[in-house]
């Protein structure tokens, strides 16, 4: 599941919006949408920063990008 990370975005530090907690995993996340995975272009599509709370598990994504700090 690898360490917790704290977050941020430009000098603004992320929290969950759940619980409030401010460490996470990250994970890669496709914005797939239906007509390119139709084509089969679905390795086309943006991707985003998926934030997963430590604590909660709610998932926020950012399509800007997010620095990662260990906690």
């Amino acid at each position: 599941m690898g360490k917790p990370m704290r977050a941020a975005i430009g000098d603004r530090w992320v929290s969950c919006g759940f619980c409030g907690n401010d460490t996470f995993r990250e994970r890669e996340v496709k914005l797939n949408s239906s007509g390119t995975e139709l084509l089969g272009l679905g390795w086309a599509n943006e991707s985003a920063t998926g934030l997963i709370c430590w604590d909660c598990g709610f998932v926020q994504l950012f399509a800007n990008d997010v620095s990662l700090y260990r906690a």
